[in-house]
Formats: C-alpha cells, sequence, structure tokens
C-alpha cells in the first residue's frame, strides 16, 4: 500500500506546484488585455503588458474600430513622436513601477483623443482584471477603466 501512496503523493505535489505558477503568474499585469471603453462599455483594443527591469510598458496588439477611427488606423491626433504612427505595434503605456498593490508613475497615451496622461493600475485579487487610471495632476481628476486579461 506504501507503493501506490508515494506515487499518488508525487503526483499531489506536481499538480500543486503547477498550480501555485500558474496563480503567480496572475499576480503580474504581464500579458494581454482587452481594454473596455468606460464611455460606452465596448471593447477597444488589445493591449500587451511587458515587464524590464522593474519597469513596465504597454503595446496596442489589437484594435477594434469604430467608424469614426481613423480608416489608415493611424493616431492623427497623437502627439510628438506618436503624430501619425501606426495604432497597432504603439507603446500606450509606459514607466510603471510597483509600489505595494499598485503600479504608479507613468504615462498613457489615449489614442483616440490624442493625450497623455499620467497612470497607475491595480491588478485584480485574481489577476483577471486590471484597473486602469489616467489622470492629470492628481489621482482624483482622472477616468478608470477595468482590462480583462486575456487567456
Amino acid at each position: 500500500m506504501s507503493r501506490i501512496a508515494f506515487p499518488f503523493a508525487q503526483l499531489l505535489f506536481v499538480v500543486a506546484f503547477c498550480a501555485g505558477g500558474a496563480l503567480a503568474a496572475n499576480n503580474s499585469p504581464v500579458g494581454k488585455w482587452k481594454t473596455i471603453s468606460d464611455e460606452d462599455g465596448k471593447p477597444r483594443a488589445i493591449i500587451e503588458i511587458v515587464e524590464t527591469n522593474g519597469v513596465y510598458e504597454g503595446f496596442i496588439r489589437e484594435r477594434f474600430p469604430r467608424p469614426d477611427d481613423d480608416p489608415e488606423g493611424k493616431c492623427r491626433a497623437c502627439p510628438g513622436q506618436f503624430k501619425d504612427q501606426a495604432i497597432i505595434g504603439m507603446k500606450n503605456l509606459w514607466g510603471l513601477k510597483k509600489e505595494g498593490d499598485e503600479y504608479k508613475g507613468g504615462e498613457i497615451l489615449d489614442p483616440k483623443k490624442g493625450k497623455i496622461y499620467k497612470a497607475k493600475m491595480s491588478l485584480s485579487e485574481d489577476g483577471k482584471s486590471l484597473n486602469v487610471r489616467g489622470f492629470i495632476g492628481i489621482s482624483i481628476i482622472g477616468r478608470t477603466q477595468t482590462w480583462l486579461r486575456q487567456e
């Protein structure tokens, strides 16, 4: 009986180890996220968040265009280096660093309005949603979108 119990115990350990790794992966904003407009509740884009040396950045990988969007998919209203850049592939989130339970100190570009805002974000406890807040000056003057993790 002990020969049967031992392999079963090993199997349980392996399953628990793998599940723990999967849960740990959801404790980070790294990955792909579907943005949901806070104005109409519809999906706008897929953003891929990456981390390099503790700094988080986001890139637009896919978009769900609306009739009033630029037909060529360019950021016509964007400032400076972003002006007339293709929206797909564009960096739209940068400079965020983990501080406690939040990611702060970054900026976010709204390609629709062509404006850059200060940004912060926080991950839900289950890792399936990300609250992203863009603001001017202080956090209270801004808006929050909830992004959904894409599997």
